[in-house]
């Protein structure tokens, strides 16, 4: 497949080109190859009635190659886009391995489910890229009008070359316990230590080795008020350690985090309906976002701290036995609230303040459309910020309609037509450093399923 950037949104841009523009050059000049292998296994054993004994291996191998075309800097015209021709090699292992143990008892008045268990991951991984000339006035095309086939430039310049291996070591425990019949508590904890090494075959200066330990609590409590209405309340620690280096040449810190959460789940129309709230308050640190120092989009910053916080509801279930719908409503608040180069307030890349989707679907029970389902989807996002940036440019909000049918010839056989993004909305889906991607056209899809 092409490696295709979407479309540029860079400062001093005259416009925006159309969705269907490419400036990213076709066949061999712009193609990767991209293989991935993985072996699984899983395994499960009862000790006895209340004791079971878990765990599982998993082997992932990959690799992508081959070559792409990548935007260098846009010339004082605010149309001509200097590129730069470019091949890598990227290929990486990783290897899991867990074991844990359930075990269901009681002390006194109180049950208790319990879990524990012990986890070891070993990633690997290696990239080079190479590169032609930088610069504005290198391999230029006009992004408006844009003719495609020049020679290609030589590659004179290595920008990437290194090597990684990241081990972690986990332990854990967690124990949910009934306290009465309607209420519930759950408390866990998880000690986890990672070590980092770093090799860039291009400077050693940027080597480095470091080890970090971490331990993450976990708490809940579920309350039922009635069979069918529950209030939840949880709080929890995150640690995650940040793979590659920076610009700079060093590595990151681990991100770590806390979270709050409050939430109610229900259930409607002889449980036919399910409906559950939440809001939430997540403060993160270290948190890795594309560096807008860098135009190649290869390097990343630590945004220092991060916090979100937002409401979530979703509805999903039977309104009648024809009617089934799925629908949901979110609202992020999502910024940067300390870092050393980023203001504060700063709202995170590709991350909307309000989102919406609500899907109807009706299949007829009985009479002659016996079989047949007519469906409709509406999706709402709110405009986005670009990059974490402190001068960005911003993905407009946009709506998108589907429509969706399906008919049922037996028990085996299903056909199904689709028409997405029925009024052909032009929109940007997501954003990458300083690329927009835009959303799909108008599509229509025909399928048919066999199942035995």
């Amino acid at each position: 497949h092409p490696l295709d950037r979407g479309l540029t949104r860079l400062p001093g841009q005259r416009g925006n080109a159309s969705r269907d523009t490419n400036i990213w050059e076709k066949g061999s000049d712009n193609l990767l190859h991209n293989d991935n292998n993985m072996a699984q296994l899983r395994f499960e054993h009862l000790l006895n009635d209340n004791w079971t004994l878990g765990g599982g291996m998993q082997w992932l191998d990959g690799s992508l190659k081959g070559n792409a075309v990548e935007a260098n800097g846009l010339q004082a015209d605010g149309r001509t886009l200097g590129r730069n021709f470019n091949y890598r090699k990227l290929q990486w292992t990783d290897r899991d391995y867990q074991l844990n143990l359930t075990g269901y008892f009681d002390t006194g008045s109180f049950s208790h489910t319990l879990l524990t268990g012990i986890e070891y991951e070993d990633y690997d991984y290696n990239s080079i890229i190479q590169r032609s000339a930088a610069g504005a006035g290198a391999y230029p095309i006009d992004i408006f009008d844009p003719v495609l086939g020049q020679a290609r430039p030589a590659l004179t310049r290595t920008t990437t070359h290194d090597k990684e291996n990241l081990k972690t070591w986990a332990a854990f425990v967690q124990d949910q316990v009934a306290l009465t019949d309607r209420l519930k508590a759950l408390a866990g904890v998880r000690f986890e230590r990672f070590e980092h090494d770093y090799d860039n075959k291009l400077n050693n200066a940027g080597d480095f080795s470091k080890g970090e330990n971490g331990v993450t609590p976990r708490l809940g409590l579920i309350f039922d008020l009635t069979d069918t209405l529950a209030i939840y309340a949880n709080t929890a620690r995150s640690f995650k350690p940040n793979s590659g280096a920076s610009l700079q040449g060093s590595g990151f810190d681990p991100e770590k985090g806390k979270s709050y959460e409050l939430g109610v789940k229900w259930e409607a129309l002889d449980r036919q309906l399910s409906i559950d709230a939440a809001v939430y308050h997540i403060v993160k640190e270290n948190v890795l976002t594309r560096d807008p120092n860098d135009p190649s989009g290869t390097y990343s910053v630590a945004a220092g701290q991060v916090r979100s916080r937002g409401l979530d509801i979703n509805v999903a279930g039977n309104l009648t036995p024809e009617w089934r719908m799925i629908g949901g409503y979110a609202y992020v608040d999502a910024e940067v609230t300390k870092d050393n180069v980023i203001p504060s307030g700063t709202r995170l890349a590709n991350i909307p303040r309000s989102s919406f989707s609500l899907l109807n679907t009706y299949e007829f029970q009985d009479g002659l459309a016996k079989g047949l389902g007519l469906g409709m989807g509406v999706k709402y996002v709110d405009d986005r910020a670009g990059q974490t940036a402190a001068s960005t440019y911003t993905m407009q909000r946009y709506s998108v309609v589907d429509l969706l049918s399906f008919y049922k010839l037996n028990e085996h056989v299903r056909l199904n037509l689709d028409v997405k993004n029925l009024f052909n909305k032009g929109y940007d889906e997501g954003a990458f450093n300083t690329y927009a991607y835009p959303g799909a056209p108008r599509t229509v899809q025909a399928g048919i399923a066999y199942t035995f």
